[in-house]
């Protein structure tokens, strides 16, 4: 069923595999708007005067906490930080019963990074508030695919047709799938390129073509989305050492003067400089890493707009 309103067809964001087309074209219009309004000279709208909304970060985390507080200040929300390393989690406290004091004091959205893959829907099925999927362990991270693809669409226009590359730690990065469900529901046509150890085995079936040569991919792609090696979250060696990465997979301003073509870079962050990316990529004319950093704001405010009116028109409803 494909959804014509102006209204999201969930009540939450989960990830990008349960969002219709219809919802991220919805999210990435608002978005437009909402960039206009951070780029004024009073960036505030009282979009969310009423709404209360906790972040939860149950993982280390910089750009993505810092853009979810400020996109819910620019809407006037209430906000509520939550970090575990300081709370009753440490004393053995379960996620249900933290979350469920946190909605006593009346919160009305929780915004999550969980390291367990599902955390999300647990919590869906729990509890009464919308949910944002901040990043659960090695899953997704669905409003990092959206700032792209608004990323993206803001320097292509329509991202139907055209050619994505996603390099480096596929197999450790929910980036990375998060990214290949929206470009693909997008009409975009999605290549992976990395260390055949840090590809897995499943990804064809997703509809991905794969390579192992970065210059190759390169010459194909119109984008490349280049990702970090996630050292943290691997428990194994997949690589032999950073260097021997950058020497085969890392993007450089060499590799790309032989190219014939000039193609768009984006990194999601945060960048390892002279691994995966060389300085003279990630701060030349090819990179919109900058822009996907401010974009990030716009996008969820829209997300947090879009959930809000969701939230009024079910009680309505109701």
């Amino acid at each position: 069923m494909t959804n014509t309103s102006q209204e999201l067809s969930t009540k939450h964001i989960l990830g990008i595999k349960y969002l219709q087309k219809s919802d991220i074209d919805l999210i990435l219009d608002n978005a437009v708007h909402f960039k206009e309004v951070i780029n004024r000279p009073i960036k505030k709208v009282p979009s969310l005067r009423d709404v209360t909304i906790a972040n939860l970060f149950f993982e280390n985390s910089t750009r993505t906490k810092i853009s979810f507080e400020l996109a819910e200040k620019r809407l006037s929300a209430d906000v509520v930080n939550f970090s575990a390393s300081g709370s009753s989690v440490k004393k053995g406290e379960t996620l249900l019963d933290t979350v469920n004091n946190i909605l006593s004091m009346k919160v009305d959205m929780v915004v999550m990074r969980h390291p367990a893959p599902g955390a999300h829907h647990f919590l869906a099925q729990n509890i009464d508030a919308s949910i944002v999927n901040a990043g659960d362990g090695t899953h997704e991270h669905p409003t990092q695919a959206l700032l792209d693809a608004f990323s993206m669409r803001e320097k292509l226009g329509s991202l139907s047709g055209k050619k994505v590359l996603i390099v480096g730690d596929i197999k450790h990065s929910r980036v990375a799938l998060s990214n290949i469900f929206c470009l693909q529901k997008l009409g975009a046509k999605v290549r992976v390129c990395g260390p055949p150890t840090l590809i897995p085995k499943h990804i064809p079936s997703l509809g991905v073509e794969v390579s192992y040569d970065i210059e190759d991919s390169l010459r194909w792609c119109d984008v490349a989305n280049i990702l970090r090696i996630q050292l943290e979250r691997q428990d194994i060696k997949y690589i032999p050492s950073l260097r021997e990465y950058a020497q085969y997979f890392g993007v450089n301003k060499k590799l790309l003067d032989r190219l014939d073509k000039e193609i768009v870079v984006m990194h999601p962050g945060p960048i390892n400089r002279g691994v995966e990316i060389s300085s003279d990529v990630a701060d030349s004319e090819h990179s919109i890493i900058l822009q996907q950093v401010e974009n990030g704001v716009a996008v969820r405010m829209a997300i947090l707009y879009l959930l809000a009116n969701k939230r009024n028109s079910s009680k309505l409803v109701s």
